[in-house]
């Protein structure tokens, strides 16, 4: 049985986070382990709290589950700070991980702070070359972009709005060939697209990239896309199939979760991940 480690938050409400990543992968047959970089008390409606566990503790869960049980593919998302970080990259660079996805998780939907802003520099220039995958929204592609132009001395506006394909496919080029990264721009907030869901990856080794189409849906059930999305294309790295056809498959998965998201809680539903 394939294996898949997730990195990543906890969410007690069981929408995202780790809770988010496990359902992910038992839907998709392999077998899901965790390693808990914070615990939020967080729920439909939005984040009210973030507890982070000690770097060493976290280095600790690490190496427990690399000494046993080594995953297939590992997919990473809340880090809230820069010795979580580097904790987290020394591990990949000991243990030779492979098949890595990382979601670069900022913020909440609802705007809270989920990782310090003076550990995003960190995160770009020592983690996403160690990743086979690096999953931005538009809005942390546009932040991202605003760090690699101060550091350039570029001047550009750290939030300039990525609101065409043209600029999507920039960013992507841009990320990539600076992060030395394979880069999908999530376009889950995009203003052009409003039929279709668009999602643009950029592959490093071909140095160019392709738009992904699917179906928009209107449903507002949508807590944990993010972290379900990622967590499944780990899970189809993990079963062998290539970047293209794993960010594919998750990509379509992630379509039905959505289509059968659950009526529950008082503001935007968790998916329904056994589809």
């Amino acid at each position: 049985m394939k294996t898949v480690l997730s990195i990543a938050g906890s969410d007690p409400s069981g929408g995202a986070g780790i809770q988010a990543d496990l359902k992910t992968m038992e839907a998709h047959g392999v077998y899901g382990m965790s390693v808990i970089t914070a615990l939020t008390a967080q729920n439909t409606l939005g984040v009210q709290g973030v507890m982070e566990v000690p770097a060493d503790y976290v280095k600790s869960q690490i190496t427990s589950v690399f000494n046993d049980i080594y995953p297939n593919a590992v997919k990473i998302g809340m880090l809230p700070n820069v010795e979580v970080m580097k904790a987290v990259a020394m591990a990949l660079d000991k243990y030779k991980a492979g098949n890595v996805v990382l979601d670069p998780i900022m913020s909440s939907t609802s705007g809270t702070e989920l990782s310090r802003k003076d550990s995003r520099k960190y995160m770009i220039d020592e983690l996403f070359h160690r990743c086979t995958l690096v999953t931005p929204n538009i809005p942390e592609a546009e932040a991202i972009l605003g760090i690699l132009e101060d550091e350039s001395g570029g001047g550009n506006n750290p939030h300039e709005s990525l609101d065409s394909q043209g600029k999507i496919e920039e960013a992507g080029k841009k990320i990539g060939e600076t992060c030395g990264c394979n880069v999908l721009i999530k376009g889950g907030h995009s203003s052009f697209a409003v039929k279709k869901s668009m999602d643009y990856l950029y592959l490093a080794d071909k140095k160019g990239g392709l738009w992904l189409e699917g179906e928009r849906l209107d449903n507002p059930n949508t807590h944990g896309t993010g972290c379900t999305l990622s967590s499944a294309i780990a899970s189809n790295l993990a079963l062998g199939y290539d970047l293209e056809e794993a960010v594919r498959k998750a990509k379509e998965y992630l379509e039905k979760c959505i289509r059968a998201g659950l009526n529950l809680g008082h503001g935007r539903g968790p998916l329904l991940h056994n589809v």
